[in-house]
């Protein structure tokens, strides 16, 4: 098999990985996730990398200021994040994340764990390190060619 056709085999696995919300524990008032998926991610990344300004996400994620200045909005709206001088002294304010922030983003892990683990319960060790170490070097590989890549957070050994 090319590269071509591996790449495309990807694709539709991808794309159907990412239909599989249901696998989460439903815990919003709608019965859905606490936090949207962005804000999953910008929470994820201020806990592990700590206080980021508008140009910091730019930086992290290679997209337009004016998409993080309406994300953090919403999240300063909502109590999850708050405004905060920079720690080393720049001009720049940060956002950081909040202790309700800090909550749902715990929330909403804990139910996408909860969902993966019903998922592994049958898997040998063997296969879930072979897995695990496959899923790391993707999106490693991935981080290598964009340029950006994603802080492990502590208890991530990248084995």
């Amino acid at each position: 098999m090319g590269a071509r056709e591996a790449a495309e085999r990807i694709e539709r696995e991808l794309l159907i990985l990412t239909r599989h919300k249901e696998m989460r524990a439903p815990r919003g008032p709608r019965g859905g996730d606490p936090l949207d998926q962005s804000a999953y991610v910008l929470l994820t990344r201020l806990e592990i990398q700590g206080p980021m300004s508008i140009p910091d996400f730019v930086e992290a994620f290679g997209l337009a200021a004016s998409t993080f200045t309406r994300q953090t909005s919403a999240l300063l709206r909502n109590g999850l994040v708050e405004r905060t001088l920079d720690p080393a002294g720049g001009v720049a304010r940060k956002f950081r994340i909040t202790e309700e922030g800090l909550r749902l983003l715990s929330e909403q892990r804990e139910g996408i764990v909860t969902g993966l683990s019903t998922v592994v319960a049958d898997w040998t060790p063997e296969r879930l390190d072979r897995f695990i170490a496959d899923l790391r070097q993707f999106n490693t590989d991935i981080e290598r060619i964009t340029g950006r890549p994603w802080p492990r957070g502590a208890g991530d050994s990248g084995h």
